[in-house]
């Protein structure tokens, strides 16, 4: 397998990297954090004029590239530290409804996410905070042609600024093991929707969203009635790996910024990255970052390719976690008491890093998943 970026690749990457230093600096990140939204709207419009916001989505409505593409953009969001909704649509919106809309709801809502006029999110996760079907307890009456939806959202990712939000609910209480779920696609707006923020201690943006008789129709389903599952997995495993790429990204710019801190800090007359211990610090960093930028990369392959990724995914974000956690608990010791105030930048990658290893199923869910295999 070559995990070198081909042509198109290397000029995304070059082309991401480049945009987001110059439009998305250490004080943009600091107010964003701050931020009510999280991001602005002249950024998401600079965004989707570069096609940004096209990445991963079927030519035939508006995209370019792949979802290996889509990964290396997202790696140089991590290394920013970037904030927005940018994940929440492209990585599942975007994904869902490319994998489970009509012919109609694709050129509806992906042709509009590719030129950034709507955002999307999906909302899974519930009470226990668990990504498994048995865990939905969300529900749909179907009434008179209509359905009407409750049911309470927890971590729902930029709920705040979606324009559409994706619900995985149960039909009239089916209870079907391996079925029984389906997803509803409705406006943010729709009377019935209450979102609330929930705060974060990392900065990113995340959402209780509440479902009180939320009126919808069979034109609001993604795929099938009670056949939803199956997209919600292969969505999770793509979360999974994006997930696991931003943090690749977070880890690389933690390291630059340790070998900075390395060179220009002197002690007993000499920068303390002439001392031994210390290389072998930033050695360790650098072959945690590797070691997880192959298990990102080789998952991604496989999504891309259309195969199945489930342990793939599984073993990247449990080695990514742990070797990202490794890789920042090494620039604190190397950067000392300077890395842990509010002023400097590298608490920004830590919390965010921690909070990534959460999302979607931490270290011991995924290793349970991989023991199931």
């Amino acid at each position: 397998m070559d995990f070198g970026l081909n042509e198109q690749q290397e000029m995304m990457q070059t082309l991401a990297r480049d945009f987001l230093i110059g439009e998305y600096t250490d004080k943009v990140l600091k107010a964003m954090v701050k931020d009510e939204k999280g991001y602005t709207p002249e950024l998401w419009k600079k965004m989707a004029e570069m096609n940004l916001t096209g990445l991963s989505i079927p030519e035939q409505y508006g995209g370019i590239g792949d979802f290996l593409d889509l990964i290396v953009v997202l790696e140089e969001m991590g290394r920013v530290c970037f904030l927005g909704p940018y994940f929440a649509t492209l990585v599942l919106g975007a994904s869902i409804i490319a994998g489970t809309g009509n012919e109609e709801q694709k050129r509806k809502y992906l042709t509009d996410i590719a030129e950034g006029k709507i955002k999307a999110t999906l909302a899974i996760a519930e009470s226990r905070v668990k990504y498994d079907i048995d865990e939905i307890e969300s529900n749909a009456v179907s009434q008179g042609g209509f359905y009407v939806l409750n049911g309470r959202k927890l971590f729902v990712p930029d709920a705040q600024s979606a324009d559409y939000i994706i619900c995985a609910a149960r039909v009239n209480d089916a209870k079907t093991k391996q079925e029984g779920i389906t997803l509803f696609i409705v406006e943010a707006n729709t009377p019935g929707i209450y979102i609330k923020p929930l705060p974060t201690v990392a900065g990113d943006k995340q959402c209780e969203v509440t479902f009180e008789n939320v009126k919808t129709s069979a034109k609001d389903i993604l795929g099938e009635e009670n056949g939803g599952w199956p997209y919600v997995e292969r969505a999770l495993q793509r979360a999974n790996v994006a997930r696991c790429a931003e943090m690749v990204g977070m880890a690389e710019q933690a390291l630059k910024l340790t070998l900075d801190y390395a060179k220009d800090r002197t002690a007993f007359g000499h920068p303390i990255g002439a001392f031994q211990s210390l290389q072998h610090r930033c050695a360790d960093m650098l072959v945690d970052i590797e070691g997880s930028k192959f298990a990102t990369y080789q998952a991604a392959w496989k999504i891309n390719q259309g195969l199945d990724a489930a342990m793939e995914a599984s073993i990247a974000k449990a080695f990514v976690s742990n070797a990202c956690q490794q890789v920042m608990a090494s620039a604190h010791q190397v950067h000392g008491a300077i890395g842990f105030t509010e002023d400097h930048i590298l608490h920004y990658y830590t919390k965010r890093t921690r909070a990534y290893e959460f999302s979607f199923g931490g270290v011991d869910y995924q290793l349970g998943r991989l023991a199931s295999f």
